[in-house]
């Protein structure tokens, strides 16, 4: 029997979305905008099914701030059990409100200012490579030079 690789959209971390076929990174940052930790997933996979494996990866967090696409009762509760505050606000679609520490949570722009500068990197913003590993190699090389050297 002849043994293949394995193909399609699956194993390129690209997903199906409403605004086309992309993927998504997710990331654990620290309050100088430095990326400790970085997934790359597909475009239609549910972020909080990333976010314990995210935050899996690091130790040493106290407390985290997250979007609202995290919030989910299964995350909470891991984050939760391993001692960490969860800083998440609920969605719209909650049935019951959640409370969360709003002043905590305007210190979120770190991610948001990683991203951009992530993004200033044309071959990051666009996706050209097919491959997942060679995105995700492009990635961590681009976090490196702009933020760690």
């Amino acid at each position: 029997m002849r043994w293949r690789r394995k193909r399609g959209a699956s194993e390129q971390a690209i997903g199906i979305t409403r605004g086309g076929r992309n993927s998504k990174i997710h990331g654990l940052v620290d309050k100088l905008c430095r990326p400790w930790v970085l997934i790359l997933t597909p475009g239609n996979t549910a972020d909080c099914t990333v976010g314990a494996a995210c935050v899996s990866l690091l130790d040493g967090i106290a407390e985290l701030l997250v979007d609202k696409a995290y919030d989910s009762n299964s995350f909470r509760e891991s984050l939760r059990k391993d001692g960490i505050k969860p800083v998440i606000p609920g969605r719209s679609n909650r049935k019951k409100r959640i409370r969360h520490d709003k002043q905590a949570y305007k210190d979120r722009n770190v991610i948001e200012r990683c991203y951009c500068r992530l993004k200033d990197f044309r071959r990051i913003a666009t996706r050209y490579d097919k491959l997942a590993r060679n995105y995700f190699s492009a990635l961590c090389l681009v976090a490196a030079v702009a933020f760690w050297l």
